[in-house]
């Protein structure tokens, strides 16, 4: 059987977004801070938003936070996943206060009549449903047909078992995902879902860890898939501030040539032939380029050996030599700057170009 590509999936409506159904990755990320905290659960959505965000998923620990999402609500402007766990009820009374599509754990969720009141007030609200399988919480029966191992095998299994269900109960706004932390066993277990189900496939790692590695891992895990053409949405699972996990997810649709809405930065490792302090102007052109939303390709080099000559591809750059450095713009040189001045006159050649 051939995969179900991200073209060919169905369409789910969450609130005012259409996910599946078309070429669109849609990016999205998690509040860090508890729900019930609503202005700075307010101000960390619309930080990502800015940066990109289309969707973002809070935790409903308790009925202060299924309540806060009515306010919440109020604030924003894209849709809200509520992340449940354990409690069905909280499912429910999420759904009341508006929230936009709700996240089941199998593993955690069990009860089947409970499960069926929750698909029923979906239905009513027309709220969405992610089956949203975890590697640590996989239901019990199916960890003990594979002696208590997690398989890329029994995370899909898991997911149908719920996919059944809804579909027993006329329920088809289903978004699914498989997450794992073992790089081969998720890209296996999100092949194995594009060939079973026709429904829109949510990637990520789970417990992916630290920024430097999650991007190796994430990585890894998740641009195989994506060239293959498996998954409509996408999280990069950092433990660090939700913006950086949007960004994270931006570099990497960006670098497998599926978006162009983000700038490209190219600069030298450095070495012994660096002769001007490289990093801090790496860093503070970068962050010149995402703050300003300019999609261009930018290339600060060390030295003139990996100048204009390995950086042609960049629309502009700057190569550094003895205190100075050369400004070059698709491989041209177009004057020499001292090192003081070299942000400056850079974002001045850049300003004139966008």
């Amino acid at each position: 059987m051939k995969y179900f590509k991200r073209e060919e999936t169905k369409k789910v409506h969450i609130g005012n977004l259409e996910l599946g159904g078309s070429s669109e990755i849609i990016i999205q990320s998690m509040c860090s801070i508890k729900t019930s905290h609503i202005e700075e659960v307010v101000a960390q959505i619309n930080q990502c938003v800015k940066l990109g965000a289309k969707l973002m998923r809070v935790s409903i620990l308790d009925q202060e936070d299924a309540i806060a999402i009515k306010e919440i609500k109020k604030h924003i402007s894209i849709p809200l996943i509520g992340d449940i766990h354990f409690d069905p009820e909280l499912a429910i009374l999420a759904i009341d206060n508006g929230i936009d599509k709700i996240r089941l754990n199998p593993g955690n969720i069990t009860q089947k009549d409970a499960i069926i009141k929750i698909i029923q007030k979906a239905k009513e609200k027309k709220v969405a449903i992610r089956v949203g399988v975890n590697g640590g919480s996989l239901d019990q029966e199916i960890l003990a047909k594979y002696n208590y191992q997690v398989t890329s095998q029994g995370l899909v299994e898991s997911a149908k078992k719920l996919v059944a269900l809804l579909e027993e109960n006329d329920f088809y706004d289903i978004v699914i995902s498989l997450k794992g932390s073992d790089v081969q066993k998720t890209i296996k277990a999100y092949r194995l879902a594009a060939k079973t189900f026709p429904y829109p496939l949510h990637l990520g790692l789970t417990e992916a860890s630290i920024e430097d590695v999650s991007l190796i891992r994430s990585s890894l895990a998740l641009g195989p898939l994506l060239l293959d053409g498996i998954g409509n949405t996408i999280r990069i699972s950092l433990t660090e501030e939700p913006f950086e996990e949007v960004l994270a997810a931006k570099r990497m649709l960006k670098d497998l040539g599926l978006i162009n809405n983000f700038p490209t930065l190219i600069s030298c490792p450095t070495c012994g032939r660096t002769a001007v302090n490289l990093i801090p102007l790496v860093k503070e052109v970068n962050n010149f380029l995402i703050e300003n939303n300019i999609f261009l390709t930018v290339a600060i080099m060390g030295c003139i050996v990996n100048g204009p000559g390995e950086a042609k591809q960049a629309d502009i750059g700057i190569a550094g030599g003895k205190k100075q450095y050369v400004i070059f713009k698709e491989g041209e040189i177009l004057k020499t700057v001292k090192e003081e001045d070299a942000f400056l006159v850079l974002k001045e050649e850049i300003f004139k170009m966008i």
